[in-house]
C-alpha cells in the first residue's frame, strides 16, 4: 500500500497541495498517496489522531490549526519551537513530531528562485501574527542589514522582536514608525491582501531595487503589490513559489528527497495566469 499524508485545514477544498505532493511524488518515484482532509474547528486533534490510526505518515497543516498543531506535538523541531507554529507534521514510533517549513520555503523562493540574496539587505516585515513569528528566525539567518517588523499594533510587534533578541537586534513598531526610512525589501506577512484592504504604508518605502513580497497570491497584483507597484519598488512577487517551496521541504522532512520544484511552479504560474 501507498503510503498516505494528507493536508488538515478549515476551508480546505481549495489547497494546491494534494497536486502538489502528486507532481513530487511522480517526480521522484515515492510511493505515496496525499489528500486534502476538512477538520472541524473544534475537532483538528480529533482528527489527526483518527488519520494515524488509519495509518498516516505526515501531514501538513494550514489554517486555522498551526498553533494547535503546535500544542500537539509531542516533540518539536528547533524551528517549529520558534515559530510557535507547525505546519508539518511526522508521525513516528507512535510520537507526533512537529516542524515548520514556511520560513524555509521563503527564504529559498527568494533567494533560489528571485535570484534576491538577503545579506546585507533592509528588511521589512509587515504583520506580527503566525505568519510573520514563522519566517523571523531563517529571514535572520541569512544576515539581512536589518530587520524592522511593522505592525498596526505596536506593542505586538515589539513582543515578538523581544522574542528573537537573542538571534540578532531587531526592530520593531507601527506603520507610522517606518516613515522616512527605505528598505531593500518588503514582505506582506498580514491578512490584509486576502480581505482587499490596503496598508497604510508611508511614501518613498522602497529603495532602489527593492523587492515586494507577498505571501498571499492570485491573478494579477494582490493589494500590497498593487501599492508597491504605485511605490516604485524594483521587483514584485507573490506567495506561490512560498507555497510550492515550502511543501517540498516538507517533502524533504517526510521522504529524505528534495524534488526539483522548478518545472512545477512554472506550469501552477501558468495555471493561475489561464
Amino acid at each position: 500500500m501507498s503510503d498516505l499524508y494528507a493536508v488538515f485545514g478549515n476551508p480546505i477544498a481549495h489547497s494546491k497541495s494534494p497536486s502538489i505532493h502528486a507532481a513530487f511524488a511522480a517526480a521522484t518515484g515515492q510511493d505515496l498517496r496525499y489528500e486534502a482532509r476538512l477538520a472541524p474547528v473544534d475537532g483538528f486533534a480529533a482528527s489527526v489522531r483518527e488519520f494515524v490510526t488509519h495509518g498516516g505518515k505526515g501531514a501538513n497543516v494550514t489554517v486555522p490549526f498551526k498553533e494547535e498543531a503546535f500544542r500537539l506535538s509531542g516533540k518539536l523541531s528547533e524551528r517549529a519551537a520558534r515559530a510557535g507554529a507547525v505546519n508539518t507534521l511526522s508521525f513516528r514510533d507512535g510520537e507526533i513530531v512537529g516542524d515548520n517549513t514556511d520560513g524555509a520555503g521563503l527564504v529559498r523562493d527568494i533567494t533560489h528562485n528571485l535570484a534576491y540574496p538577503l545579506a546585507g539587505k533592509r528588511i521589512l516585515l509587515l504583520g506580527a501574527g503566525g505568519a510573520a513569528r514563522g519566517v523571523i528566525a531563517p529571514l535572520l539567518a541569512e544576515a539581512p542589514a536589518a530587520l524592522f517588523i511593522a505592525n498596526r499594533t505596536a506593542d505586538k510587534a515589539q513582543a515578538l522582536a523581544e522574542a528573537f533578541a537573542d538571534l540578532a537586534a531587531v526592530d520593531a513598531g507601527n506603520f507610522a514608525k517606518i516613515a522616512g526610512q527605505r528598505f531593500d525589501v518588503a514582505i506582506n506577512a498580514t491578512s490584509a491582501s486576502l480581505s482587499g484592504q490596503a496598508l497604510p504604508l508611508p511614501a518613498d518605502l522602497f529603495a532602489p531595487d527593492s523587492l515586494a513580497y507577498d505571501m498571499m497570491y492570485g491573478q494579477g497584483d494582490t493589494p500590497f503589490l498593487g501599492q508597491a507597484r504605485q511605490q516604485g519598488a524594483g521587483r514584485l512577487a507573490d506567495g506561490l513559489g512560498m507555497l510550492v517551496e515550502q511543501a517540498a521541504e516538507a517533502f524533504f522532512v517526510w521522504r529524505g528527497v528534495r524534488p526539483a520544484t522548478g518545472p512545477l511552479l512554472a506550469d501552477l504560474r501558468r495555471q493561475l495566469a489561464g
